[in-house]
Parts: C-alpha cells; sequence; structure tokens
C-alpha cells in the first residue's frame, strides 16, 4: 500500500524559507512524476510544482521563482524549497503523483506566513 508522509512545514515570517520533504513507500517512486499541492483554509486544493520522473520541473504562475522542486530517486523523496515566502503560500501542502494512480493522499504539513 503507497504511503505518502510529508514533513517540513511551520510558521515563517514573509520573506522566510521553508524545505518540505515527502517521503513516498509501496511503490515504485521513481517511475513516477511526483507533484506538490496545497490547500489554504475555504478553498480548493492547487497546484503548486511537479518534478517528472527524470527530474524535469514545472511551476504554477504563483510561485514561479520562488520554489524549486527535486527528488532524490535513491531516498524516495520529493522535495519543495520554498523561498520569499508570502502569506499567501499559507495552505497545508500535499504531494502526490501527478497521474492519480496513488490512491491516497498523505496527511499534509501545515505552512503558515505570518508576521
Amino acid at each position: 500500500q503507497v504511503q505518502l508522509v510529508e514533513s517540513g512545514g511551520g510558521l515563517v515570517q514573509p520573506g522566510g524559507s521553508l524545505r518540505l520533504s515527502c517521503v513516498v513507500s509501496g511503490s515504485i517512486f521513481s517511475i513516477y512524476a511526483m507533484g506538490w499541492y496545497r490547500q489554504a483554509p475555504g478553498k480548493q486544493r492547487e497546484f503548486v510544482a511537479a518534478v517528472t520522473s527524470d527530474g524535469r520541473p514545472n511551476y504554477a504562475d504563483s510561485v514561479k521563482g520562488r520554489f524549486t522542486i527535486s527528488r532524490d530517486n535513491a531516498k524516495n523523496t520529493v522535495y519543495l524549497q520554498m523561498n520569499s515566502l508570502k502569506p499567501e503560500d499559507t495552505a497545508v501542502y500535499y504531494c502526490k503523483d501527478t497521474a492519480g494512480n496513488f490512491p491516497t493522499w498523505g496527511q499534509g504539513t501545515q505552512v503558515t506566513v505570518s508576521s
């Protein structure tokens, strides 16, 4: 059974940085494109960034130039480096495969950007 465990969230001031991690178990991680998504209070879950199985990234316009997605297939882990954080980045962040083959979501990790 596939499990996704996100970590690395927290409270940070505007302009600060955080690095999120997502460890995937129970699947052949390396063959899947992986994505980060987020859900703010009262809003729908939205796409943030994705990385192909061979490491090619793409980003939502709202985070382009501030966030960097990467993966380590040897560690079954996908990362999201978030710099220049803004209050509007406040949300619960989740990772998942972009094709929707994984049946479940992880518990997510809370990111709060506030002074």
